[in-house]
């Protein structure tokens, strides 16, 4: 008998015929998330969860005696209580490597929009109040030959390194929990302390995961030591910054500019000041949000869930659930 697995979102026919092959399929056909009740209610005789996110905690994993493993279509998997799995077996998996060139593209996007100030601009033109392109005010501020100072050299981080050194001509910086030579070599990058990085940038751009010791990393002390010029983009996770401490280093012009991917919460809310700054561009977390690389996130999903299910240890078995496997 294949093993019956539950998927909590719509996935792409190629996944869906490859999930049907090696299991029995059940899934969520709305176009909004799933309401927990029903997802509680449906997951009592599931081996195998595919999903994007939802808390995975000590509640659902009572509603799923038969749960094996939970496969995230995301890099991000602060929504498993690991605790909680490791006690019962269940196994967790993430999606990293495919998406890491889209969401260096997307950080890039971001640096050059706020630099050039595209969305603003955009915006002026087509409201019609474009009088004379030699007009300061329209004035943004360069890339090329800029120091972009990069908090996190992970695969992402290494990606972005990569294209402002050998596309842009920029001067990199990095602070990481460990330097990384190996880049260093590579691609001409810097290791720095933070508290000089953060005075050095022109540039400051986030790539950390989220963690109980990454929340708020970014705030009031780290915003008043960048420079008045900087830049800060995000595009890791929203709660890794104090939005407040940001809203308020750019209400004091204590830094140039934001571009934002990512939010203390999400959906932002409507009355969020940061929606109302004309030197902030804002996104609504589509890092990854290609259609090529969405696919590939959900194959990856796919397949790291039907290791499990056959017994082997998946591919991408995140590195907390990996280490204490090796322990046991």
């Amino acid at each position: 008998m294949k093993p019956k697995v539950f998927v909590t979102k719509p996935i792409p026919e190629q996944v869906e015929a490859y999930l049907n092959t090696h299991c029995e399929l059940d899934k969520w056909e709305g176009p909004e998330e799933i309401p927990r009740q029903q997802l509680l209610d449906r997951i009592a005789d599931v081996e195998g969860l595919l999903t994007t996110g939802g808390s995975i905690d000590q509640e659902l994993l009572a509603h799923a005696p038969r749960l094996r493993v939970v496969s995230n279509i995301s890099v991000g998997y602060n929504n498993f209580d690991l605790q909680a799995m490791r006690k019962r077996g269940v196994w967790g998996t993430n999606t990293p490597h495919v998406l890491t060139e889209t969401v260096a593209d997307l950080a890039f996007a971001l640096i050059l929009a706020t630099a050039r100030r595209v969305a603003e601009l955009d915006k002026l033109v087509k409201e019609g109040r474009w009088t004379d392109s030699t007009d300061e005010m329209l004035f943004g501020t360069d890339v090329h030959g800029k120091t972009l100072g990069i908090i996190g050299m992970g695969r992402i981080g290494a990606a972005i390194a990569k294209r402002a050194r050998y596309g842009f001509d920029m001067t990199v910086s990095y602070y990481n929990r460990h330097p990384r030579p190996d880049l260093e070599e590579q691609w001409g990058v810097t290791y720095l302390p933070l508290n000089n990085l953060l005075q050095t940038s022109d540039f400051v751009l986030t790539m950390i995961p989220l963690t109980d010791d990454t929340i708020h990393f970014i705030g009031k002390e780290q915003f008043a030591q960048m420079k008045p010029t900087a830049i800060f983009i995000n595009v890791s996770r929203g709660k890794i910054v104090d939005e407040f401490a940001l809203i308020e280093a750019l209400k004091k012009k204590q830094i140039w500019g934001a571009g934002l991917d990512v939010f203390e919460e999400e959906p932002v809310s409507p009355v969020n000041p940061l929606l109302q700054m004309p030197n902030v561009v804002t996104l609504p977390h589509i890092g990854s949000a290609t259609k090529q690389t969405r696919l590939a996130m959900a194959m990856l999903a796919a397949k790291n869930l039907v290791a499990a299910l056959q017994g082997n240890e998946p591919p991408d078995l995140v590195p907390e659930l990996r280490m204490a496997r090796k322990r046991e």
